[in-house]
């Protein structure tokens, strides 16, 4: 970084560490407030969530319905900054009075088959807290995302992913590491929940319309075998949970177009499950049905 940067990110680094001086149950208060104001103010991203919402659950809720659960939806997204700040400030001893796991068996035994473990997840709760699963275990988990482009908030969130014992694969050429890492019998933790271009993914179901989905965590579980476990991290009263489900059984017929779709709407319907639970807590304000199917031209 450049000589302003490291200010910006002592900066950056300082804020936090002021909102974390702020009681836990205050900041969540005045998250939830904040968020709710963002429903009010932020136009671009409140109709974004409304339509998602719209779309999703139109035969099941009224306008009305539609819209409380938005204003929740906002009113969550607003505590995470706070709990963030919070988590900063943690101590690693503290972690059983805050958080829990459900589930350990499930990545235990997924373990045991010698192949790595591959983790679906997506943006529920509070996602950047899921590396405390870490810290709580000893297991190394690897987490494919891609950097930001602010240099000093990047390496506020790297100290922050990395700080309990988990580690960060840039997106752009991960194959390599993601494969050395799973012959080491790591994890390698993927976000299934976001919209890609057509190039990037396949069209499966999701809430009942065709989302275009990432189809690499298909295309290494088919090259690897390496199970497929679901792991979600919630809000749950004052604290936090995370849950992990069972190994997600490996379609392998020999056609890889239809293994790739197969599989892929797998890991969708676990992520449409978990977000039927918890509707309050996934992440609608971003334009998961925006890549559409091509359409030819019709014949003249």
């Amino acid at each position: 970084m450049s000589g302003s940067q490291k200010i910006t990110h002592k900066a950056v680094s300082a804020c936090f560490k002021c909102l974390g001086l702020i009681p836990r149950k205050l900041g969540i208060s005045v998250g939830r407030f904040l968020g709710r104001g963002s429903f009010l103010a932020n136009k671009k991203h409140r109709e974004i969530a409304l339509n998602n919402l719209t779309l999703a659950y139109s035969n099941e809720k009224s306008p009305s319905e539609i819209r409380i659960l938005a204003k929740k939806i906002f009113g969550n997204l607003g505590q995470i900054v706070f709990e963030i700040a919070w988590f900063w400030r943690l101590d690693r001893r503290d972690f059983h009075k805050h958080f829990r796991i459900d589930g350990l068996s499930h990545f235990t035994n997924a373990l045991k088959k010698n192949k790595g473990v591959l983790l679906l997840t997506a943006h529920f709760g509070n996602w950047e807290l899921m590396t405390v699963f870490s810290g709580m275990t000893g297991y190394p988990v690897n987490i494919i995302y891609r950097p930001l482009d602010f240099q000093p908030m990047e390496t506020f969130f790297v100290n922050l992913r990395t700080r309990f014992g988990g580690k960060l694969i840039p997106k752009n050429r991960s194959m390599r590491t993601i494969l050395t890492v799973l012959k080491q019998g790591e994890a390698v933790g993927f976000l299934m929940d976001q919209n890609v271009d057509w190039y990037e993914g396949v069209f499966v179901e999701f809430f009942g319309r065709l989302a275009c989905t990432n189809k690499g965590l298909a295309l290494l579980a088919l090259r690897t075998e390496a199970p497929v476990v679901p792991i979600f991290l919630v809000r749950e009263g004052a604290g936090f949970r995370v849950e992990i489900g069972q190994e997600v059984p490996l379609v392998k017929t020999g056609d890889k177009t239809k293994d790739i779709e197969a599989n892929t709407q797998q890991y969708n319907g676990v992520i449409e499950a978990f977000a039927r639970r918890y509707p309050d807590q996934w992440f609608w304000v971003h334009q998961r049905w925006k890549t559409r199917p091509y359409k030819p031209w019709p014949k003249i």
